[in-house]
């Protein structure tokens, strides 16, 4: 009698085989998974990135999210105004019109959170005379003496439509509100051939210790500095700079051991109000070795390579864009620069992975393979023109 396999052995093997099938076909669906970590310190503006990320690739909020928004906007104006009256008070500036304490009152009336459908109607006449008051004007100049919602600006200027009865948050309204993100949030989106899943972490001090959590198996970070915040001070601690804390958290991502072979993405946000201070807030008042003065161009060039140079390994790229993260049509186009270098990241190590895995059947994914691959491309990346800001 022959020596072939029997029927049971045959099924056997036919499981086994299609089981190993499905582990590789597993595999390579992972290579097509970008794991991003949004790192930075405080209000550098990862959350609205995540927020601009579901405009572009989920379309623009439903009603029923609009709604949700309105409480959130409505206690950051109140929140901003208060904060405003309280630095009036340590900075002994007084109001231009007197008649205005009353409205100062009404503020401090309200609570910390706003609640109900629309503003109540005393409240957005208070922000609304108190926005024209030439004392509360000269205050909100000296806002880097004090800690100020970015967005404080925007909001008194839009009171009259944020106070109608019939208020709905537009797509603006939303990315500019401002909530404290605590814990991890993670956010999935499809782009193309790539999944992206998106862990935005607590950038305030405190917060920190919980982003190890997040570094096994990153494929990317995408790192938000707020370049507006060289001449002020953290929320957390008063006496540390906010660049100066961004550039020491920096180094400690981009030098970490968890990081060795992860590319960094290095977002330089804010520009905006960043070209808006230059000239009214010497940088060199806070860096003593810049010379560039109110010049824009010099003043990106010397923050992005303060940041840059922070970088020990020579075989990781770091690759930086100038951002205004409320501007969704600058946003679009430099999200689809990422993904499209990520994209062609991805298709070499998939690539390489089965030439690997080709030759060698049960060879684990290794660093090694990993890093070469990375230095390869960034390789064919190195005489890429510098991206200049927006002027």
């Amino acid at each position: 009698m022959g020596c072939g396999m029997s029927t049971e052995d045959k099924e056997g093997k036919a499981r086994n085989e299609e089981i190993e099938n499905q582990l590789k076909r597993d595999k390579l669906m992972q290579r097509n998974e970008i794991k991003m970590l949004l790192l930075g310190a405080g209000e550098s503006g990862k959350s609205t990135i995540l927020k601009q990320m579901k405009l572009i690739h989920e379309g623009s909020y439903s009603r029923d999210e609009r709604e949700s928004f309105k409480e959130i906007i409505f206690s950051n104006t109140v929140q901003s105004m208060r904060v405003i009256l309280e630095a009036m008070e340590s900075l002994e500036l007084p109001l231009d019109d007197q008649r205005a304490e009353y409205h100062v009152h009404t503020i401090f009336m309200q609570p910390a959170q706003i609640e109900g459908d629309s503003l109540p109607p005393e409240v957005g006449a208070a922000i609304e005379a108190l926005w024209k008051d030439a004392g509360v004007q000269e205050c909100f100049k000296r806002s880097r003496e004090y800690q100020l919602n970015d967005s404080a600006r925007y909001y008194f200027d839009s009171i009259g439509r944020i106070a109608a009865p019939d208020y709905l948050p537009n797509d603006q309204d939303v990315l500019r509100s401002r909530v404290k993100t605590t814990g991890i949030t993670e956010t999935t989106f499809i782009i193309g051939d790539l999944t992206y899943r998106m862990f935005d972490v607590g950038g305030q001090r405190s917060e920190r210790k919980k982003w190890i959590h997040c570094f096994e198996n990153v494929t990317t970070i995408l790192f938000l500095v707020a370049i507006s915040e060289y001449d002020q001070l953290l929320f957390e601690d008063e006496t540390v700079n906010r660049m100066q804390e961004a550039l020491t958290l920096f180094d400690s991502i981009c030098n970490s051991r968890w990081f060795i072979n992860t590319s960094i993405i290095l977002f330089l946000n804010k520009i905006d109000r960043f070209k808006e201070k230059l000239p009214v807030s010497p940088m060199k008042n806070y860096f003593p070795d810049y010379e560039g003065g109110a010049d824009y161009s010099a003043a990106c060039d010397y923050i992005l390579n303060r940041f840059v140079s922070l970088n020990q390994a020579e075989q990781k790229q770091i690759y930086t864009h100038f951002t205004c993260a409320t501007d969704t049509t600058q946003i679009r186009f430099v999200m689809a620069a990422v993904n499209g270098m990520l994209s062609l990241l991805s298709t070499l190590w998939m690539k390489a992975l089965s030439n690997n895995t080709s030759r060698h059947h049960h060879t684990r994914e290794s660093p090694t393979l990993r890093s070469h691959i990375m230095h390869l491309f960034f390789l064919s990346k190195k005489k890429k023109k510098k991206e200049v800001p927006a002027s």
